[in-house]
């Protein structure tokens, strides 16, 4: 019962705070979220087994659908298409959390109202804001026009564009899996929502489908769909949900034993975006994966982006690794470095953040290679090297917070004790 009730909780906490903090810094957010990481951290250390009781996910939902109307909501929706956007929310919430409280009976349904309200939340967030004045989704449509054109995405000038102005801060891929949804339907957005999507149906087949828990696989899909800040999300084009899905889909593929066909999703991952490389040398550690597919991983990941080294390798070297390092903070990150940055006027060096980075990366890499535990517990624990790193990093915003619940989603997807581990011959194969 404990267990249970901190897991709803930290979520909620997590999630709360998170919404609340949208363009502002507040100390508390960053004393909340640090909190949830150290629950996070003792739960792994402690390796407590943490139920997901029928009431857990339908209070949670309605919790979080309360939170969502309660909390100041940053979006840039107005009048009746931010009424409308929070009435698909309260609604579909609503629906999500009933069906859910009658059961694995009403888990298929409640699973597909979760799909349907995601699916609603974002016609109505695309058509409502057609342009949002956010640097992410006016580097993601240009980008995807370039690329239309034959042309390179590190070597364009971003028109009006509210913050970066003259670099694509993103490894290609990021760009090559949003940029269908410009092609086809005229904004990236579509294309997120579809992996949005993808998402939500890896978390259904990480707990077993209709044959499987399928109640605990609802559940989790319908937290994360009502999470507070979904609508924050959806509206400012943030491309976790890309990332989320990769990752949840290499953890499908490893759980039914295909861990080298896992290879491809966690390559797509890895060069869609640059901090993910701070969770390979934990996958490295871990027998059912391996070294072997590991360093496959990363070598398909190269291959996929060697196209834009070789068109111009010094504007890519810039755009994803230099000017990053020496990008200015932004003021409303709720990190510990713009907490010292913000209230002391202290500059935090990189040796300081990066030792801080490190030593969660070695914690996890040494846990895991001494117990080479289940893929539940993998999980977890990549979700706490990105936590402590979004603590510590120049820029940590709701994107990437959220990108930490999903894999702790993913987690509960699995289950507390999973039934159906990787088989012996793939974890000493890698």
């Amino acid at each position: 019962m404990v267990p249970a009730v901190l897991l709803a909780a930290g979520w909620l906490g997590w999630f709360g705070v998170l919404q609340w903090s949208v363009v502002r810094f507040r100390l508390p957010i960053v004393l909340t979220l640090t909190a949830c990481t150290a629950l996070l951290a003792v739960w792994l250390v402690r390796r407590v087994e943490v139920p997901l009781p029928r009431w857990l996910a339908p209070g949670v939902v309605v919790v979080s659908v309360a939170v969502t109307v309660l909390v100041p909501l940053f979006s840039y929706l107005r009048g009746g298409w931010r009424t409308a956007a929070l009435g698909v929310l309260v609604v579909g919430g609503l629906a999500v959390a009933g069906l859910l409280a009658g059961g694995r009976r009403l888990a298929p349904a409640a699973f597909a109202a979760a799909l349907v309200t995601h699916a609603t939340l974002a016609v109505v967030t695309v058509l409502g804001d057609r342009a949002p004045r956010i640097d992410v989704w006016v580097v993601l449509q240009q980008a995807a026009d370039a690329t239309a054109r034959g042309e390179n995405m590190y070597t364009q000038q971003w028109r009006d564009s509210p913050g970066v102005q003259d670099f694509f801060p993103y490894l290609p891929w990021m760009s090559m899996l949003t940029a269908p949804g410009r092609w086809l339907a005229g904004d990236v957005r579509w294309m997120l929502a579809v992996w949005s999507l993808v998402l939500l149906a890896g978390l259904w087949a990480l707990a077993g489908g209709r044959r499987g828990d399928a109640a605990r696989g609802a559940a989790v899909a319908g937290m994360l769909v009502l999470a507070p800040g979904t609508l924050t999300q959806v509206d400012q084009a943030w491309t976790e949900p890309v990332l989320a899905a990769l990752l949840v889909w290499w953890a499908v593929l490893v759980r039914r034993d295909h861990a080298w066909w896992a290879v491809v999703p966690l390559a797509l991952a890895c060069a869609s975006k640059q901090h993910l490389a701070l969770l390979a040398p934990v996958l490295l550690v871990w027998r059912p994966f391996g070294w072997r597919r590991t360093l496959a991983a990363g070598g398909l990941a190269g291959v996929l982006m060697t196209p834009w080294v070789l068109a111009d390798p010094a504007a890519f070297l810039e755009d994803t690794v230099t000017t990053l390092l020496a990008f200015h903070p932004i003021r409303f990150a709720n990190t510990w470095y713009l907490y010292f940055l913000n209230e002391h006027g202290v500059t935090l060096p990189f040796a300081v953040t990066g030792l801080v980075m490190l030593g969660a990366v070695a914690g996890a890499c040494w846990a895991v290679w001494r117990r080479q535990p289940g893929l539940a517990e993998v999980l977890r624990w990549l979700a706490l090297v990105l936590a402590v790193a979004n603590l510590v990093n120049k820029q940590a915003f709701y994107n990437q917070y959220w990108l930490v619940a999903a894999l702790v989603a993913a987690s509960l997807a699995v289950g507390p004790l999973s039934r159906r581990e990787p088989a012996t011959a793939a974890a000493t194969a890698g």
